[in-house]
């Protein structure tokens, strides 16, 4: 269960990274053109700064592994990374 706005979305990143990684593996075994990046977006800024900045802060610990693991395909250049407004 997640205590805030920001972890909640976090969590929801990882799975989808997670599901993103699996297709594109599927795609690679049928000879499928690489994809990447895949395009992310997101609407909360918070978890996209939490994302792209390799410090980690007192209030993120409990979700480290999770920002391990959408971080290191960021940098890996699987995934991009942007913003989008709520209401789109």
């Amino acid at each position: 269960m997640s205590l805030s706005s920001a972890e909640a979305e976090y969590m929801s990143m990882q799975r989808v990274v997670a599901e993103l990684a699996w297709l594109s593996q599927l795609l690679h075994e049928f000879n499928v053109e690489d994809i990447t990046p895949i395009p992310l977006k997101c609407d909360n800024q918070a978890v996209i700064y939490i994302t792209k900045n390799p410090v980690f802060h007192e209030r993120t610990k409990h979700i480290e592994l999770d920002c391990h693991y959408v971080r290191q395909h960021l940098m890996e250049g699987f995934i991009s990374l942007s913003h989008v407004s709520t209401k789109h």
